[in-house]
């Protein structure tokens, strides 16, 4: 690949092309008249540009991204947000990634809170912050509480769980 250039001091590329081409397109520039400065045919140093090449070496590693995005959320969780949404709004990730980084890597999020079912009235639902407090609610321990949220388990005649707050 070949250019024309300025024989002055800013070296402007004026044509790019193979040199029997450029020959031809200075002779006829200079025969109209239409360049009055001297030029000067020469092999073009930079490579054309490709722009697969150079998106592919832009890409993110997926586990890269992922390390820097678990990075974030933990650095952001340090810094006292401590539900999805302050996570995501705080680091700039979209929340159903937070979420999903979240529960794939286990993160320890102190954002859960207590939540009970009726057994046969499914439209009876406690749902309280504290585990002391739902504890007085349905008059049960807390250690069969904690019990039936690992185990899915029912206590009283309600449906246990730990849900986590968006």
């Amino acid at each position: 690949m070949y250019a024309i250039k300025t024989f002055d001091e800013e070296h402007r590329v004026l044509a790019t092309g193979n040199e029997p081409e450029l020959h031809r397109l200075v002779l006829v520039k200079y025969q109209r008249g239409e360049w009055q400065f001297p030029v000067v045919i020469e092999e073009e140093a930079a490579k054309p540009w490709d722009d697969a090449a150079y998106l592919a070496s832009m890409k993110q590693d997926s586990k890269q991204g992922e390390r820097e995005d678990i990075k974030a959320i933990r650095q952001a969780h340090k810094h006292g947000k401590h539900t999805l949404r302050e996570l995501a709004d705080s680091t700039a990730i979209e929340l159903n990634r937070v979420k999903d980084l979240v529960h794939k890597y286990s993160l320890p999020l102190t954002n859960d809170y207590w939540r009970a079912e009726k057994y046969n009235n499914p439209d009876e639902v406690i749902a309280y912050q504290t585990l002391a407090r739902l504890c007085k609610r349905i008059d049960a321990p807390e250690f069969s509480i904690r019990q039936a949220s690992m185990s899915n388990g029912i206590v009283n005649g309600y449906y246990i769980s730990r849900v986590p707050k968006v």
